[in-house]
């Protein structure tokens, strides 16, 4: 079979690992807070990528670094909205992060396709219905909503950034690295010295949870970002973006056999439209593979 074949089942097998971890970190949520589900889940991953770093060259490192800082944000915002609303919605209100891309060129004063236009149109529907279904519009939404917009940046820093570094797999290391040690010094200077934690209960959890954070770490942020970078060189842009658009919908799929979440027809007609708006929003020639960030 064509390489084409292997990278298309390649990327189809991250998103189906990326849609996993909202329900996963979802479960987490009532035993630990944001920071600490960062720090283990990115200490694991960046220790088993570390070799990589063997002949890093310093612009790799500090291109790595400027990126992993703008990463915790996105996943802080992400874990903190997660802990107030329903995997279900959260995911699809961060899965906007590939429509709110190509509107970040409003800001060097270039307006929207009309694809794009079309696409806002079509994800506000969606929302509209997530919310008529799921209740009011909440906090929690709305941190998934400003995560969302940090995705966004991100993603188009990314673009620009791996031009400029010799290893993508440096780059891809040091970024886990610095949103680990990022949620720690968060940890060191925030969390800790307001409320001190119950040891003794936070190991407890842990080991009832360990299978779930090998998960997240070993797995859903290590591996796939290197199957992704794999998968990505042997499919077209358009492939790839339209393969990603699906990570909610592998959301609300996992989050219904995992936490038992479970959607009405609004919100499953909501889920819809904003799938369809963020297809629209990257069906287009291209002739550079779209970055994306893990869930």
């Amino acid at each position: 079979m064509p390489s084409r074949f292997y990278g298309i089942a390649a990327l189809l097998i991250v998103t189906l690992a990326w849609g996993t971890t909202f329900p996963a970190m979802k479960d987490l949520t009532p035993h630990f807070s944001a920071e600490w589900i960062i720090v283990i889940r990115f200490t694991m991953a960046g220790l088993l990528l570390s070799p990589f770093l063997l002949r890093a060259q310093w612009r790799d490192c500090a291109l790595g670094a400027a990126l992993g800082a703008i990463l915790f944000i996105c996943y802080m915002l992400q874990l903190k909205g997660l802990a107030l609303t329903s995997s279900n919605r959260n995911a699809f209100v961060t899965g906007l992060n590939v429509l709110l891309v190509p509107l970040l060129g409003l800001a060097a004063g270039k307006a929207p396709e009309r694809r794009i236009v079309f696409a806002i149109a079509l994800a506000i529907l969606g929302l509209f219905a997530l919310c008529w279904d799921g209740g009011a519009w909440g906090e929690g939404d709305t941190l998934a909503l400003i995560g969302a917009f940090f995705f966004g940046l991100y993603v188009k820093l990314l673009e620009v950034m791996t031009r400029r570094v010799s290893s993508l797999m440096v780059l891809t290391t040091v970024q886990i690295i610095a949103v680990a040690l990022c949620a720690a010094l968060w940890l060191l200077l925030w969390e800790l010295p307001r409320q001190t934690p119950d040891w003794v209960a936070m190991q407890t959890a842990l080991q009832a949870h360990k299978w779930n954070f090998l998960y997240l770490g070993l797995i859903a942020t290590a591996a796939i970002i290197a199957l992704q970078t794999w998968g990505q060189r042997q499919s077209s842009a358009n492939e790839a973006a339209v393969i990603y658009a699906f990570e909610p919908a592998c959301a609300a799929i996992a989050a219904y056999f995992w936490l038992g979440e479970t959607m009405a027809w609004r919100g499953l007609l909501g889920a819809a439209l904003l799938i369809s708006g963020m297809i629209v929003s990257q069906w287009r020639p291209a002739a550079v593979n779209p970055q994306r960030v893990p869930g």
